[in-house]
């Protein structure tokens, strides 16, 4: 989306629609849920949901595309004066799964409910996702370019360890409607991980 169309507000009616989506995802899930059931809570005529997002898949990309917008340029002020690679992954870590914890519907979208899906690898949602592994991965080699990850482990692997470690431990709790503890999983996971990819200091 470039800038001038980020500008320009939306249409009264697609913003009933998105809000309605939300809405409807608290109690139910993506895949029982009717374009018809969406324009009697939005308020709207059923076919604008066509008109604005060709279809009810599309709908549910530009809403979780929003919202991951708004994710990474979180992440992004929150490593934005930290220094040191480790410092930075910590504070990542924290703001993930503290943005999972108070977003939930955000969360069961992106981890139940697009990637079932085939078109979820070719669509703009995914390129997002790709952008934050991206902002993950720099992390990780940047601390090994500077020696204190240890570099005989694949940065991509880690990145992937870090990704999935944070699913895992917030899934149960989207799935089931628990409360995320996420300074505490923040802070175990990390000292779980990066005690294994810190780099030791060998013999003087």
């Amino acid at each position: 989306m470039n800038d001038g169309a980020k500008s320009r507000p939306e249409p009264p009616g697609q913003v009933k629609i998105e809000n309605a989506l939300r809405a409807l995802l608290e109690e139910k899930d993506f895949n029982s849920i009717t374009t018809a059931e969406i324009a009697r809570t939005s308020g709207v005529n059923e076919a604008l949901i066509y008109r604005y997002f060709k279809d009810k898949r599309g709908l549910l990309h530009q809403v979780l595309n929003r919202d991951l917008e708004a994710f990474v340029e979180r992440i992004r002020c929150d490593i934005a004066g930290i220094e040191g690679a480790l410092n930075k992954l910590r504070r990542l870590i924290h703001g993930h799964i503290g943005y999972y914890r108070d977003n939930r519907i955000f969360a069961k979208m992106l981890l139940l409910e697009v990637r079932n899906h085939p078109g979820y690898f070719d669509s703009d949602t995914y390129r997002l996702v790709r952008e934050y592994g991206r902002m993950i991965l720099e992390i990780i080699e940047t601390g090994q370019a500077e020696g204190v990850i240890r570099r005989d482990l694949p940065a991509w692997q880690i990145r992937q360890a870090v990704l999935g470690g944070i699913e895992h431990l917030c899934l149960p709790a989207v799935i089931f409607g628990k409360p995320i503890p996420a300074g505490e999983y923040a802070e175990n996971f990390f000292g779980m991980l990066f005690d294994g990819i810190r780099k030791i200091a060998g013999p003087a």
